[in-house]
Order: structure tokens, then C-alpha cells, then sequence
């Protein structure tokens, strides 16, 4: 578009291009879709929607992660309950489509990385597993006691 709305009113320009796509899939011909700016915008929102679901998994897991790492401090009820509204986030949002971009040992080792130095309550935590225990579905679909409960058992040899 001559006059750049894109990037003055980016809320006036996606109103005025989905107007004219309606008119499009009307069979009428337009012709100021900004058809590049369009296209990029559709592949944005999956990408956005992939980052949100791998942010919500990320979270769930560093939650799960401070619970079994710090057993006994004061803040396990509120990361229990971090950790169930972070995962109900994340089950809202996936996609089965999104299951071949999501990595589970890659979300795991982002959410451990903050806690490489981390104290509460004063302490280091317990020992923490330093690979992921959990498949993508069982992040995505087991109750959270459940995933407390694996991440606390000794892994099997």
C-alpha cells in the first residue's frame, strides 16, 4: 500500500484487508490486498500460536521442577496451582499439528535453565533430572499430581 497503514495503524490495516478478502471470496475483484503483508500475517499467527503452547509447557514444567526441587517451602500450593494453569493454558491452545514442532527435551531444558543457580528459601534444590522424564502427551494430557509424582520417582535403570 503507497501510504505504509501496515506499519501507522496495524489494527485499521488488518480491518481494511480482511474486508477486502471478504470481497474477494465474494467473487468481486480488488485490488488493494496487500497480499505479502497478508500472507506473512497467516504465518505469523501459527508461529505465535506454537510459541504460546512451547511458553505454557515451559512454565508448567519449571513449576513442576521448583515443587520437587524445593519440597518443603511455603510457595508449593501456589506452584501446584501455577503448574495446573499453566498446563490447562497450554491444552487449550495445542494443536495435533503442532506435535511435529514440539520438542519435549527442549521445553524441559529451557524451563531447568533458570534454576541452574536458583535459592529459595535460602536452599539450592534437591537433585533435579537433568533430562526431561516426560513425553509431549503426558505433559499435555496426565494430571499435574501425576507429573510430581513421576518427576519425583528414581529414574528407572
Amino acid at each position: 500500500m503507497p501510504d505504509d497503514l501496515y506499519h501507522r495503524d496495524v489494527f485499521l490495516w488488518s480491518e481494511q484487508q480482511a474486508n477486502l478478502l471478504r470481497q474477494v471470496a465474494r467473487g468481486e475483484r480488488v485490488n488493494n490486498v496487500d497480499w505479502d503483508r497478508v500472507v506473512e500475517e497467516i504465518e505469523d499467527v501459527g508461529i505465535s500460536e506454537l510459541r504460546s503452547v512451547e511458553s505454557f509447557l515451559t512454565l508448567t514444567l519449571l513449576h513442576l521442577l521448583k515443587t520437587s526441587g524445593w519440597p518443603d517451602s511455603a510457595a508449593v500450593d501456589h506452584w501446584r496451582v501455577e503448574t495446573a494453569v499453566f498446563q490447562g493454558e497450554a491444552q487449550r491452545r495445542f494443536t495435533p499439528s503442532m506435535r511435529r514442532q514440539l520438542d519435549a527435551d527442549q521445553v524441559f531444558a529451557a524451563a531447568l535453565k533458570p534454576l541452574k543457580r536458583a535459592k529459595y528459601d535460602g536452599r539450592l534444590p534437591r537433585i533435579l533430572p537433568q533430562s526431561c522424564p516426560f513425553t509431549l502427551d503426558q505433559l499435555l494430557t496426565e494430571e499435574p499430581e501425576v507429573l510430581e509424582a513421576m518427576l519425583a520417582a528414581p529414574p528407572e535403570s
